[in-house]
């Protein structure tokens, strides 16, 4: 008796001594806290705007408890468990892919309901107009900034893609698109459903509205090794062939092909394509590659190896070796003078003059550096500017006179991927997929970010959009827009026939912005 009454009096003064947030200790239940009416109102706005991250639940009133999460939606904590095998476990990585997906529904929502948006205050269609027929704005301006205005009234589209195999579209995972030069064609590499790629060639003629349909030219050219880098090459013409760099797998070692673009014309019969065509040269462990367009390296290509780059030419096979520090993840020629721009994983970035041999000490014409891994590097046209990005979300703009940065572009998200800058003068534009499965547009002439898309599907790792900026989708005579790519579907976002001066005659004939008015 005297044991029982001393037994709960132990439990009453343990009682009185917990805190009323822990009052359970059970893991599966519900905790919820003793906070005012402040913390309620915090939980709504977070509500409300689920573009927020989870940071800012520390900032609230609502205190933070280790090893539990509190969701404003419900006003109670949940118990974070490790990411092991229990049963529905919440963890870090949910919270935030939630709330990430939470902002990616209410951009979409955003985009689909809002149609003019408005890149700079004060500079709509009407005014812009206006100040340049006062005088007030050079045509050259006036050029860049109507271009800024019919970006921002792009309308997502999805493309009906025609192919004699329609079931291996619904399977096959699109993995990276590549325009050509003349934007007439898209080269894609498709992930197979029992593993391995796929390649193919899309045209792009009947990319128009309001049908938006595309015939897909497929080949069974079928390789189960990884794709490195893609490029397109002019062998032959211009943009005859493709040059992809596969990596090795078990006892057959990397390689980089010469895959002409003749083999995926719809009529052609496997063993007709012309003898020597297709050429594949033992490269082993490649990163990027790069194919010449400069007469001073002609029928060439490099590509950048694990602490070495490598110029072969194709019709005589000799080779020329430059032996380097870094692994070389991005490359591109200059066209006027004989320089190759190279990007490293320590984050220099150097230009190898062509003209020197490989034993010369003087064959480094250029040297800037980054913080990161360089992804990417843009050579602009007069060849005094070069763009570069890297795996810290960094992109900069450099002075390859003065070797300093003039101009960093903010918003890009990157940590470790391998990701593509699209940068296009003509428009004055510079686009790029973050890890995020955002794509960014910027504004090539004072850094400002003029629009943000989300991805038509759940942001994940694996669904990481590719995309392919064209001046001029479906032909000579089409209008400019971005080709996205993300899991099995492709989306059109082309300029508006809605947008604000699509009355004037020739709206798709606006002249190109000049490189003054972008630098």
């Amino acid at each position: 008796m005297d044991r029982n009454i001393w037994k709960s009096r132990r439990r009453r003064g343990r009682s009185r001594h917990q805190s009323p947030a822990l009052g359970q200790c059970d893991s599966s239940e519900r905790y919820t806290t003793g906070a005012s009416q402040s913390s309620q109102d915090s939980g709504h706005n977070d509500a409300e705007s689920p573009s927020t991250s989870s940071s800012r639940t520390g900032e609230s009133s609502v205190p933070e408890l280790p090893g539990f999460y509190f969701d404003p939606e419900k006003n109670r904590y949940f118990r974070l468990l490790p990411g092991h095998n229990n049963c529905n476990p919440l963890t870090k990585e949910g919270i935030q892919q939630k709330e990430m997906e939470s902002r990616r529904l209410q951009l979409l929502q955003q985009e689909d309901t809002q149609k003019k948006k408005i890149t700079r205050v004060g500079f709509n269609a009407s005014s812009i107009l206006r100040k340049n027929q006062l005088g007030f704005l050079n045509f050259s301006s006036y050029c860049r900034l109507s271009h800024e205005l019919r970006v921002s009234c792009m309308e997502r589209k999805k493309v009906e893609i025609q192919s004699s195999d329609p079931s291996a579209l619904a399977s096959d995972r699109f993995n990276f698109i590549m325009a050509d030069t003349t934007s007439d064609r898209l080269f894609t590499v498709n992930d197979v459903k029992i593993g391995g790629s796929k390649y193919g060639i899309i045209n792009l003629q009947g990319l128009k509205a309001p049908t938006f349909e595309v015939q897909m030219h497929e080949n069974l050219y079928f390789t189960n090794r990884k794709v490195n880098s893609v490029c397109w090459a002019s062998l032959n013409h211009l943009d005859s062939h493709i040059l992809l760099c596969l990596m090795g797998l078990a006892e057959t070692p990397g390689c980089a092909t010469l895959l002409p673009a003749s083999l995926f014309v719809s009529n052609h019969q496997a063993g007709t394509d012309q003898p020597g065509m297709l050429c594949s040269f033992r490269i082993p462990g490649a990163w990027s590659c790069a194919w010449s367009l400069n007469v001073q390296a002609n029928n060439c290509f490099s590509t950048g190896l694990s602490r070495r780059v490598l110029l072969t030419n194709v019709v005589t096979g000799h080779r020329q070796s430059y032996r380097i520090n870094s692994d070389v993840l991005a490359q591109q020629f200059a066209v006027k003078t004989p320089l190759l721009f190279n990007g490293c994983r320590s984050g220099e970035i150097f230009a190898i003059d062509l003209r020197s041999p490989s034993q010369a000490k003087g064959w480094k014409a250029t040297q800037i550096f980054h913080d990161s891994a360089v992804t990417s590097v843009q050579v602009f046209k007069e060849e005094q500017h070069l763009m570069a990005s890297d795996m810290a979300g960094k992109i900069k703009l450099w002075d390859l006179r003065a070797t300093k940065c003039v101009r960093q572009y903010e918003g890009h998200v990157n940590e470790y991927a391998y990701l593509p800058l699209h940068m296009h003068e003509e428009e004055g534009i510079l686009v790029a997929v973050g890890q995020d499965c955002y794509t960014r547009i910027w504004s090539l002439h004072d850094a400002r970010l003029l629009r943000t898309i989300p991805s038509p599907c759940p942001t994940s790792k694996a669904n990481i959009p590719s995309v392919a900026f064209s001046p001029r989708l479906g032909g000579s005579r089409g209008a400019p827009g971005l080709l996205m790519a993300v899991q099995q579907d492709l989306y059109c976002f082309a300029y508006s026939s809605s947008c604000p001066d699509s009355q004037e005659e020739g709206r798709w004939e606006l002249p190109s912005v000049s490189n003054e008015d972008i630098l």
